[in-house]
Formats: C-alpha cells, sequence, structure tokens
C-alpha cells in the first residue's frame, strides 16, 4: 500500500521537479496573490485550492465565531497557540520523520452541525525524496496524503487529496475537487507544527491537524 501511495506522491511531484529550482527560494508574504509559477504551488495548485489559502484568515474567522457561538470557547482557549490563526512561528519547515497527529475540526458547514469536533491521536509521517516532502496520514478513516511545498518565512503550503477507509490509492490531486486538499503548515511551538485546511469539503469550516515528533 505505500508504494502505492510513492507513485501517487510522484506523479504529484511532477511539475515541482520541474522546477525544484524557482521553488527552493522562499516566497515573500507579499507575493500572496502572485501569478502561478512552475515548480510552486500556485503552479500545481486548482483555482479552488489557490482560493482556499488566498482566504486562509476568513475561514478562521467563521470557524472560531461559530465553534464559540455554540459553547466551545473554553475548549478553544484551553489549546492555546494551535487554535490562535496568527500563532505561526518563523521557520515552518517540518523534518521528515514519524509524527502523532490529531484532527480538530471548528465551524460547521450547515446549521444543525456541531461547531468543534476534537479526535484522538493518529499517526502521520513527513517524507522527503529528492528534495521534495509529503505528508502522509498513516492512520484513520480520513488521511490526507500530499506534497509540501515553501511559501514564506512562516509557512509552508500543503496540496494533496483525502483518502477514505479502506481505500488503498489515493484518488489524483485535481480529478476530484471534493477529495482535493489545500492548507498551510505552520510551527506554533518548540517541535509543535499545524496543517491549517481551509473550507474542506466535508463537515466543518477549518480543520487543524496537529503534529509533534512521535518520538
Amino acid at each position: 500500500m505505500w508504494r502505492r501511495r510513492t507513485i501517487f506522491l510522484a506523479a504529484l511531484a511532477v511539475p515541482a521537479l520541474a522546477g525544484c529550482k524557482t521553488a527552493s527560494s522562499p516566497v515573500p508574504p507579499s507575493a500572496v496573490d502572485a501569478p502561478p509559477t512552475e515548480g510552486t504551488w500556485r503552479g500545481t495548485a486548482t483555482e479552488q485550492d489557490r482560493l482556499r489559502i488566498r482566504n486562509w484568515y476568513k475561514s478562521w474567522e467563521a470557524a472560531l465565531a461559530d465553534a464559540r457561538a455554540k459553547g466551545h470557547g473554553a475548549e478553544i482557549d484551553r489549546e492555546g497557540a494551535l487554535l490562535q490563526p496568527l500563532a505561526a512561528l518563523p521557520n515552518p519547515h517540518i523534518p521528515a520523520g514519524d509524527y502523532r497527529c490529531r484532527t480538530i475540526k471548528l465551524g460547521a458547514q450547515g446549521k444543525g452541525g456541531l461547531g468543534y469536533v476534537a479526535y484522538g491521536w493518529f499517526q502521520c509521517r513527513v517524507s522527503a525524496e529528492q528534495g521534495i516532502y509529503s505528508l502522509t496520514k498513516v492512520t484513520g478513516s480520513q488521511r490526507p496524503i500530499g506534497l509540501i511545498f515553501p511559501d514564506d518565512l512562516k509557512r509552508q503550503v500543503f496540496l494533496g487529496t483525502l483518502e477514505l477507509g479502506d481505500e488503498s490509492m489515493p484518488v489524483n490531486y485535481g480529478s476530484d475537487r471534493m477529495r482535493d486538499m489545500a492548507g498551510l503548515i505552520e510551527r506554533v511551538g518548540d517541535n509543535r507544527w499545524r496543517l491549517t485546511l481551509p473550507a474542506p469539503a466535508y463537515e466543518s469550516l477549518l480543520d487543524v491537524i496537529e503534529l509533534v515528533p512521535a518520538s
């Protein structure tokens, strides 16, 4: 199964490999709306995912407002920097290795949904091959898998797809808009990172995946 995932990541990496020389330089924060460039996340992302990244802060605001309105303010405050939208620290690079990861879903799509759901710990893995980094949630019924692209001094960008249930091969990125995922990887503490997924296709208004080294 892992070999199949590797093949999927290799296919997604083709645009990045074609322009890896360009992608190695951090993109300045002022270039948020820069035109797509081959080898960068902007050159790889779908229009839907570029919009998700562009509106990341609006997604945070809507998700936190909905969760607090439904009585989850104490849970949010207890998580500290993890659930503070402007908590990103310099040097966002997440090293290759095995990680413990857990997902918090904030806000609800629709009036009847839950405003806050926190899941237990699962296993994630960050891999590096030929300068290309990938992130995979190894266990659980909802498993993001994709590539990590440089962006600026406080964030990296994740582009990938959602693997579900007992599936052993992810769908190709860009082939199913309901499976495509885009998010920001940020460092929020010593050996503590988060993957923020704004405007996910299902359930919530924002997903936050906490990542800490397994060891």
